[in-house]
């Protein structure tokens, strides 16, 4: 069972009230979380409502792992419930997406993320109930200093195929391209082979990287590197290049303008917890929820149930 959360209008909405207060009021980043956050809130009327006070009396453990862009988000809420409760213990590693399926099938952790959906086989073979919470584009990264902008879906395609080079063929410096893509197994990945190659090949001689965090790291230190990271990783140390004229932002992301998008997804088992399932519906309905959706660079959904 999936159940999507959609922003909509909403998001819109919420993004121009933010940027009339961005030219108006000199709101540091922190109030700007909290601000989009609120606005969510007075905007949509949800299904459901979620806050600390469910994890009252509650005590045991929840453990996390799979996709690597939801590390901040899910953190963050540990962190806010167990400063309320210090009998509930949280823990989130990464491993990639197909770790976190894995990992919940057999029973390893209570939650198991990823940044693509479950397959029909994931679902029926491990009776996943599947939770989108936010929508996040795929950037595509070189370092901060390359003279490209924009690249197209087929030159990217061209570069991570082999048939394009040297960046001087795409109108930057005579420099041979550095490829770095993520491991197999990788939503993130999965998501850039579907959108943002067009289903082509990866060169087996790219570097590979196995996290958003180590991927960033790598095109910052490599002045003629390539790769893809969530656009909530993008930052100064890193440039993501328009993808056919279109930057890559998370309005544009929630908007369907950009094209190399996804949403995220925390998953669980017919034997998860009560503890467990208040865990997911404090993300997804909570203040605080949406309010670490935001800081991480994404767009939180709304609730709606396929």
């Amino acid at each position: 069972m999936n159940y999507e959360f959609e922003s909509g209008a909403t998001h819109c909405v919420a993004s121009r009230i933010l940027r009339f207060w961005g030219k108006v009021l000199p709101v540091s980043r922190q109030i700007q979380t909290l601000a989009i956050a609120a606005m969510f809130s007075l905007f949509v009327s949800p299904v459901f409502s979620a806050s600390l006070a469910d994890f009252a009396g509650k005590e045991g453990s929840i453990n996390i792992a799979g996709g690597t862009a939801h590390i901040p988000v899910m953190k963050e809420v540990a962190k806010h419930i167990m400063t309320a409760n210090p009998k509930v213990t949280v823990t989130v590693a990464g491993g990639g997406s197909g770790v976190g399926v894995k990992q919940l099938g057999e029973g390893l952790v209570d939650i198991g993320n990823t940044g693509r959906p479950i397959t029909e086989k994931e679902m029926s073979e491990y009776n996943i109930t599947s939770f989108a919470f936010a929508i996040d584009g795929v950037a595509i990264a070189v370092h901060a200093e390359n003279s490209v902008s924009g690249l197209t879906t087929e030159q990217i395609k061209d570069i991570y195929a082999g048939k394009i080079t040297n960046w001087k063929e795409v109108g930057g410096h005579d420099a041979p391209i550095s490829l770095y893509t993520r491991e197999d197994g990788s939503g993130t990945r999965e998501v850039f082979v579907e959108k943002g190659i067009a289903k082509g090949d990866i060169l087996q001689t790219a570097a590979i990287v196995s996290s958003n965090g180590a991927m960033k790291t790598a095109v910052s230190k490599d002045k003629n590197a390539i790769g893809y990271v969530g656009i909530g990783n993008v930052d100064q140390s890193i440039k993501a290049v328009q993808v056919n004229g279109i930057a890559a932002t998370q309005e544009n992301a929630a908007s369907g303008k950009y094209p190399v998008t996804r949403k995220l997804y925390m998953n669980i088992t017919n034997k998860a917890s009560a503890l467990t399932k208040a865990f997911i519906q404090y993300v997804l309905h909570s203040q605080e929820g949406k309010a670490a959706i935001v800081a991480a660079g994404y767009i939180p959904l709304e609730a709606v149930a396929q």
